[in-house]
């Protein structure tokens, strides 16, 4: 006896027609013709049943702050900075996780059931912090919520930011972040990806810097990151987000680069949404695209993620909590369009980024948790390319979101596929 069965379910690795067994909030069995009555019974109808979607970068204390004090209309990054520093001093406690609470309701209706947001620690009250952990409480049941530690105006450059940032993670933040190149030096820079570093390391902590996110090819402070990583024996822990001075870099320096993170276990965290319009605004044609080196840091076995990073915020006016819109936007700016790339787009908002959280019990296999996405889609490329309606979303084994289909998609062949909505939800 099963609490729940899902029938007739396609995974992301290419299997078809598999049932799937849930008891205890496990995954007790998937095989076809899966014997065993049920508590409730989903047809799948072929469609694919994935793993939650993880998103190991956003920044939760700002959402939905759209406008507040103002807007930022010359899209920068500096300028989206600035008008965060008017906002800080006006926060309150409720207001924060009220709207946290809000981006959190319509995550998990998008299957994104794990979150990893950068909260600021800039600020003598530790607001934001303290609702952040607040947060984190409250959603536990439906999503994994981790936050990092992140001095937004600089670990060195903003005065008690060191002392901040340990009161931090003494009160339980779990990840430890920072800002190298918006310190006042290059030297500045290094010395605090050093220093905190050497926090994770005697904390037992995890590491993901905000890296290099500049257009300016000298900005190399992720060598400094994949050094220390390497020297402190910190491989599997430590990630570096952004990197878009990668885009602009000699390709010989990046040669060397990349397979010194390789071997150092360092993560890449890219976020297309947001830097593909924050970036390259000093431009005039041509513009660059504000993305790293994606696909080639895939290619030397590096763990690769996408992240949201902003949505509605001073610094992005968009977003809709939907991961299958960021690996859309990272498939096409990463020129990712053979078969093989698009599912590695997949990857990089499921499986790659569960990795860089070190999830535990994440995935479509036995014993795993049972937490799963039923999409209206084939397979992860169709997925994508349709930014497919989650029709229900499990957590711990039961549905906490249902969401009806589509009328109608197109497959593969061009052909329009009317969709019987009967045949996707409880039967009994």
């Amino acid at each position: 006896m099963f609490d729940l069965k899902l029938t007739n379910a396609t995974l992301a690795d290419g299997r078809t027609g598999l049932d799937i067994g849930v008891s205890d909030g496990r995954i007790a069995a998937i095989e076809a013709n899966l014997g065993g009555d049920a508590g409730e019974v989903i047809d799948a109808a072929g469609q694919l049943v994935s793993p939650p979607f993880v998103d190991c970068h956003f920044h939760m204390d700002a959402t939905l702050s759209l406008g507040l004090p103002r807007l930022n209309e010359s899209g920068r990054l500096l300028e989206g900075i600035q008008i965060w520093g008017e906002l800080k001093p006006l926060l309150t406690h409720e207001a924060v996780i009220e709207r946290a609470l809000a981006y959190c309701d319509l995550a998990v209706s998008q299957g994104l059931l794990a979150i990893r947001t950068h909260v600021d620690i800039c600020d003598d009250r530790l607001l934001g912090v303290e609702a952040l952990l607040e947060v984190k409480r409250l959603v536990a049941p439906y999503i994994d919520l981790q936050l990092v530690a992140f001095p937004q105006d600089g670990y060195y450059r903003y005065p008690g930011a060191v002392e901040l940032l340990n009161r931090a993670l003494d009160i339980g933040v779990d990840v430890v972040g920072g800002i190298p190149h918006f310190e006042r030096t290059m030297a500045d820079g290094a010395a605090s990806v050093t220093a905190l570093c050497e926090i994770a390391a005697e904390r037992g902590l995890l590491v993901d810097l905000h890296c290099d996110e500049t257009d300016d090819p000298l900005s190399r402070h992720i060598e400094t990151l994949t050094y220390e990583t390497q020297r402190l024996g910190l491989g599997g822990r430590v990630a570096g987000s952004h990197l878009t001075s990668m885009h602009s870099m000699d390709n010989y320096y990046v040669s060397k680069l990349l397979p010194l993170m390789a071997e150092a276990g360092v993560a890449a965290i890219a976020n297309p949404n947001i830097n593909i319009v924050i970036q390259g605004r000093h431009d005039t044609y041509p513009k660059r695209r504000g993305m790293n080196r994606f696909p080639e840091m895939l290619s030397y076995g590096i763990t690769g993620a996408f992240g949201q990073d902003c949505m509605m915020d001073p610094w992005y006016s968009l977003g809709s909590a939907d991961m299958l819109e960021v690996a859309n936007t990272g498939l096409h700016v990463a020129q990712m369009t053979s078969r093989d790339a698009m599912r590695q787009c997949f990857a990089a908002v499921t499986t790659g980024p569960a990795k860089i959280l070190h999830l535990d019990g994440y995935g479509v296999e036995v014993g795993n948790k049972a937490d799963m996405v039923l999409l209206q889609a084939a397979d992860p490329i169709e997925a994508i390319r349709l930014k497919a309606t989650r029709l229900a979303v499990i957590r711990g084994g039961k549905v906490i979101s249902r969401t009806a289909p589509r009328l109608s998609t197109l497959s593969l062949d061009g052909r329009p596929q009317s969709l019987d909505p009967s045949k996707v939800g409880p039967q009994h």
